[in-house]
């Protein structure tokens, strides 16, 4: 009978799958051809609607309202001449150092704060937004999802932690999910021709756009952040800036223009303030301690561990990646409901709950078990109230190692406190500055003349896209950093 109801169960998957095949191919927008594709028009946007609000919930957007303006209505201008300029286009502008754009379906992009920061004219930066635009257009995003649900299909693949658990941990949500998918290279080399195209249509020299990858080449992938960078999510072959130049000349003369556009300094004079890498003011680790200067509280790091911090939650993880700390904000006002309805929403078996003080501080420890598809997770929580918010900890890990990491765990959770020091409180971040060449010389001299130190030397030429043995003319302008 088992044998039967499998074989029935398999068939059942196996025509699924063909019925989703026969009745989900679409025409491409770019191509005309016809592919697979599980996600109506429709669905696109109701994906990207979703998407957006996590992806806005978990990395926040840069608090610039000119740069914003700037962003979008170049965009909406680069959208308007796509294959698909039907879309309601949104452009976001993320509060994150990490170095990368990217595009969920249904016509939402996104420039992270990071990447602003290596580019070094509107041409560059109009290469890079036609770019996702393009991933849009050619559907590169729903065509990956599509994809990732029949392999679930056929699979049965499931999640590690339960969908519950997922949401408390930023873990496995769909729009989350998306920003980690990695395109094919024809994939990418068809968002280049098809940034290449919409940005020389709208006016731009896309020769420049070959530039930003040249910086990219010299860079080691940042990684970290919580989000993936452009090189791990775009792959980079030395191929790809020669590619780029041949085709923004056969677009040049495609579409004659004269005057088409690079605009550095318009684009730099709008990068000065611009913060630049972490800022410190959303959280910071120095010497294994995390401080929180404007919710003022800190508590330790486990030595070697590696640390996420986005706005909404702190992940900490272990180096061989078999343990984490989530660090975060319940909703409820008191230890014990957010306790509870962490109990009752990740469908967590409890194993033992006590009210308990931290450095003063009404708490509540709960130590409870969460099963997945290959195992059980167990997980120790602390639910503190500090100055009328429940701040929570769940450091969790496979049951059957608990025992390894409890000590990581308690001194992490147990040593929250106040913060009281001035000189953690007033921190200040780095910001980007816009200065003029006052006399003609070599990238190294111009910039030990301002006073650069020395081991940020190669960091700045890498960011202004030249090498310290460049000549710069008097008057150029010309992107350093300080506080």
């Amino acid at each position: 009978m088992c044998k039967t109801r499998s074989l029935k169960w398999i068939s059942w998957i196996i025509f699924s799958i063909l019925a989703a095949y026969i009745i989900s191919c679409a025409v491409n927008p770019v191509t005309g051809k016809r592919e697979l594709m599980l996600l109506s028009e429709a669905d696109e946007i109701a994906l990207g609607q979703q998407s957006d609000q996590e992806i806005i919930k978990m990395y926040g957007e840069y608090p610039d309202e000119t740069l914003t303006q700037f962003i979008s209505q170049l965009g909406t201008q680069m959208a308007k001449i796509s294959h698909r300029p039907q879309l309601n286009y949104q452009f976001r502008l993320l509060d994150t150092p990490v170095i990368n754009a990217f595009a969920v379906p249904g016509g939402y992009v996104y420039i992270t704060r990071g990447i602003l920061a290596y580019l070094n004219n509107e041409a560059e930066f109009a290469g890079v937004l036609g770019h996702e635009i393009g991933h849009i257009t050619a559907r590169h995003s729903a065509k990956q999802y599509s994809k990732a649900q029949l392999a679930q299909l056929g699979l049965g693949l499931g999640v590690l932690l339960s969908d519950e658990f997922a949401r408390f941990a930023g873990l496995a949500q769909t729009g989350l999910s998306l920003l980690f998918l990695k395109f094919s290279r024809d994939a990418e080399r068809q968002a280049d021709q098809l940034g290449v195209e919409y940005s020389t249509k709208v006016g731009y020299d896309a020769r420049e756009m070959a530039n930003f990858f040249e910086t990219l080449e010299r860079m080691q992938p940042a990684g970290g952040g919580g989000l993936p960078d452009w090189l791990s999510t775009h792959p980079n072959p030395a191929e790809r800036v020669k590619a780029i130049r041949k085709l923004a000349l056969e677009w040049q003369q495609k579409i004659p223009n004269p005057n088409l556009k690079i605009n550095r300094n318009a684009y730099l004079r709008r990068l000065g303030g611009l913060v630049y890498g972490d800022d410190p003011r959303q959280g910071y680790v120095e010497g294994n301690m995390f401080y929180h200067p404007t919710l003022k509280f800190q508590f330790p790091t486990p030595a070697g561990w590696k640390v996420i911090n986005n706005p909404t939650q702190v992940q900490i993880v272990n180096s061989t990646e078999d343990a984490a700390i989530l660090f975060t904000i319940a909703p409820q006002s008191n230890p014990a409901d957010a306790a509870q309805a962490f109990i009752t929403e990740a469908n967590a078996q409890l194993v033992d709950a006590t009210a308990t003080k931290v450095n003063g501080l009404d708490a509540r420890k709960v130590i409870s078990d969460i099963a997945t598809q290959s195992s059980v997770l167990r997980i120790l929580s602390y639910f503190i109230r500090y100055k009328g918010t429940v701040y929570v900890f769940h450091g969790y890990t496979d049951r059957n190692s608990f025992g390894n990491f409890t000590t990581e765990f308690q001194r992490t959770m147990t040593r929250f406190r106040p913060l009281n020091d001035p000189a953690k409180i007033n921190v200040k971040p780095v910001r980007l500055f816009i200065q003029k060449v006052q006399r003609k010389g070599t990238v190294r001299d111009v910039l030990k003349s301002l006073k650069v130190p020395d081991n940020q030397l190669e960091e700045i030429a890498l960011i202004n896209g030249v090498r310290l043995t460049d000549t710069l003319e008097a008057g150029t302008l010309i992107k350093i950093i300080k506080k």
